[in-house]
């Protein structure tokens, strides 16, 4: 990237150097500084398109960041005087006895069927003719949608925002012409020259994220989302990765510290995998990879904001 070359680093041994050189937590202001930069890049181009696009719309591959990124993009937006309203596509899923069935018979709950694409439309061409609509609540327990009383109506200034996997598939949205629509596609892209020989495979370090991530908060160890990754990218390159090109502008979540940062959380759990489990060989090569980084110290950790996209994955949030 013209960026990083900018500031001097242009490989993974700059950063390391930098990192042993005790310079860690000016590379995390800076990168930081340059990400916010880049929200308000995304806000001022959504302003600029208010009064023909009032729905936004943000897709990406797993861990690419997605939520913090459309909380930060939705922020810089209010700065500007608009004001963003999050309409959540997980309530448009259809009642789980309409779920269709993979090829394997299981239900198939990240295939665009499953949602209920008449519905959402409907509400959204209500709400852009400026009537208002009671939007759905997804009970997941039950498996069928009920209605809790959460009326919306577009007023001056309110754009909607939508995240998920199908967002930008123009599919999900038929009758809602594509000049209304502001398609943002996140992903954590290499944050260095040279993409992925330089700074390792960026699938792997959206697996390292999740890895983080689900171990902290949802209870899923790393052996069993090492095993479930092939399916998670079977799904990425069905659902999203062909529908990229539709995006008005590509945000890069990645920053020049993350790798560093990922290492001193992922590499205590990845060398909890035995060698007897099918998850190892992944284990090992990611375990191989992480021997190239220097990782952050605690004390480099703690400086990074709570508004960071990092957060999202090691905790402290504040967003």
């Amino acid at each position: 990237m013209e960026w990083s070359q900018a500031i001097g680093i242009s490989s993974l041994n700059d950063v390391n150097e930098i990192l042993k050189s005790g310079k860690a937590i000016e590379l995390i202001n800076l990168c930081e500084a340059r990400q916010e930069r880049q929200y308000a890049q995304a806000a001022d181009q959504i302003f600029w398109k208010r009064h023909s696009c009032r729905i936004v719309m943000m897709s990406g591959p797993s861990s690419s960041g997605k939520t913090s990124s459309s909380l930060r993009i939705a922020q810089q937006a209010r700065v500007l005087g608009l004001k963003p309203k999050v309409i959540e596509l997980d309530n448009y899923f259809v009642n789980r006895e309409d779920t269709p069935i993979d090829e394997n018979g299981q239900r198939d709950y990240e295939a665009l069927a499953a949602m209920d694409v008449a519905f959402l439309n409907e509400q959204l061409t209500d709400l852009l003719a400026g009537k208002e609509v009671e939007l759905p609540k997804f009970d997941f327990k039950e498996g069928h949608r009920v209605f809790n009383g959460n009326f919306l109506k577009m007023e001056e200034g309110d754009i909607l925002f939508m995240e998920g996997i199908h967002a930008l598939n123009p599919d999900l949205t038929p009758a809602i012409p594509r000049d209304r629509i502001f398609n943002i596609y996140i992903s954590a892209l290499s944050a260095l020259p040279g993409g992925e020989k330089d700074h390792g495979s960026t699938t792997d370090k959206r697996l390292l994220r999740r890895i983080v991530r689900d171990n902290r908060t949802r209870g899923i160890s790393p052996e069993d989302n090492i095993l479930r990754w092939p399916s998670v990218r079977r799904g990425e390159k069905r659902n999203i990765f062909p529908y990229e090109e539709n995006a008005n502008i590509v945000f890069n979540s990645s920053t020049l510290y993350d790798v560093p940062l990922l290492k001193y959380y992922a590499e205590p759990l990845l060398c909890g995998i035995s060698e007897s489990s099918p998850a190892y060989e992944k284990a090992h090569a990611l375990l191989g990879f992480l021997t190239h980084i220097t990782a952050l110290k605690p004390a480099e950790i703690a400086a990074i904001p709570p508004t960071s996209i990092m957060r999202e994955f090691i905790g402290g949030q504040t967003l």
